[in-house]
C-alpha cells in the first residue's frame, strides 16, 4: 500500500519540534529504512503514520492507500479501518508474557472475529492453524505453546512479526525492532521482514540505528535530523562520509564503530525485488 505524507509537523509541550514539514511518499512494496540519531523524529513519524499521534496545524495530511489517516491535525474517524491494514512492531515486542506464544500471535486477527470470542480469546481450529503457519513462517513454530516470556528477545520479536501475518497487514511499521537484540537475532528479524516484503509485497518501514542493516536489507534509506529529512535515496549511496557530513557530532551514535566495510554485500536498488539469500549467507 502507498503511504503519502505532506506538510507534517509535530511540536510537543515546551516547544520541542519533533517533526518539521515532512513531505514523503512510499510506494507499495517498498522496504525503507529510517535512520537518525536519538531524538531525530523516527518514532514520532511512525506513530503519525499509524494514527497514534495527531499533527500540528491545518496543512498536514497523511494517507494510506486511498484512506485518510489524518488531515489538518485531526485523526480521521475511519482510522480503525486503516489501522487494520497496518502492523506495528515495537522495540519491546508488546507480547503478553504469561500467555502462550500462539495466543499472542492470534491476537493479530481479533479485529476479524466476533466480539464475544475476542473477549475470551476463543479461536477456531482454522484460526489456530493460521497462527501455527505464521509461526512456522518466521521459524519458531516449535515454541507455539510456550509462555511468551520464555522466549529469547529475537524469538519474541519474530512472534510479533507473526502476529502481523495473522493480522494480514499490508504495511508493517517497525520501530527500532532490533535495538535490544544480539547481532545474529537482529539479522534474523531483518531477514524475516525482508522475506515478507519480497514474498508478499508487504510495504515495510523500519527505523534503525544500525546503518549496516539499512545498507544490507533496504533499497531506500531516509535519514532524519532534528525532525527534518536530510537524505532520501538509495541505501547504497549512503556512505560514512555522507553521514558524518549530515549529522556532524551525532554521526558516531548511528555509525557505532563503522558502516559496512568496503567490499561487504549491500542492498542495491537493482536488487529491490531480487533474491536475498546472498545477504543471509554473508551475514
Amino acid at each position: 500500500m502507498h503511504i503519502e505524507i505532506s506538510g507534517l509537523s509535530k511540536t510537543f509541550r515546551g516547544g520541542y519540534k519533533a517533526l518539521d514539514k515532512i513531505d514523503l511518499n512510499i510506494a507499495p512494496g517498498e522496504m525503507v529504512a529510517l535512520i537518525g540519531a536519538s531524538g531525530s523524529g523516527k518514532s514520532t513519524l511512525l506513530r503519525h503514520i499509524s494514527g497514534l499521534l495527531s499533527a500540528d496545524g491545518s496543512v498536514n495530511h497523511i494517507k494510506i492507500g486511498t484512506q485518510t489517516v489524518q488531515s489538518g491535525g485531526v485523526i480521521d474517524r475511519s482510522v480503525r479501518a486503516v489501522r487494520a491494514e497496518v502492523g506495528f512492531i515495537f522495540q519491546q515486542f508488546n507480547l503478553v508474557g504469561r500467555l502462550p506464544v500462539l495466543t499472542n500471535v492470534l491476537s493479530g486477527g481479533l479485529a476479524r472475529i466476533p466480539l464475544w470470542r475476542s473477549c475470551f480469546m476463543q479461536f477456531t481450529a482454522s484460526e489456530r492453524a493460521l497462527g501455527l503457519a505464521a509461526l512456522a513462517r518466521v521459524g519458531i513454530a516449535e515454541h507455539a505453546y510456550k509462555r511468551a516470556s520464555a522466549l529469547s528477545g529475537g524469538q519474541q520479536q519474530r512472534a510479533a512479526i507473526a502476529r502481523t501475518i495473522v493480522q494480514r497487514a499490508r504495511i508493517i511499521l517497525a520501530d527500532e525492532p532490533i535495538a535490544s537484540l544480539d547481532p545474529e537475532s537482529a539479522r534474523r528479524v531483518m531477514q524475516t521482514l525482508s522475506d515478507l516484503n519480497r514474498e508478499d509485497g508487504t510495504t515495510v518501514v523500519v527505523s534503525l540505528h544500525q546503518v549496516d542493516m539499512a545498507l544490507r536489507f533496504c533499497a531506500r534509506t531516509i535519514a532524519l535530523s532534528r525532525g527534518r529529512i536530510v537524505y532520501d535515496g538509495p541505501s547504497a549511496a549512503l556512505t560514512g562520509a555522507m553521514l558524518r557530513e549530515l549529522y556532524g557530532a551525532e554521526a558516531e551514535e548511528i555509525l557505532h564503530s563503522h558502516v559496512a566495510p568496503i567490499g561487504a554485500p549491500v542492498f542495491t536498488p537493482s536488487q529491490a525485488s531480487g533474491d536475498m539469500s546472498s545477504f543471509a549467507a554473508a551475514a
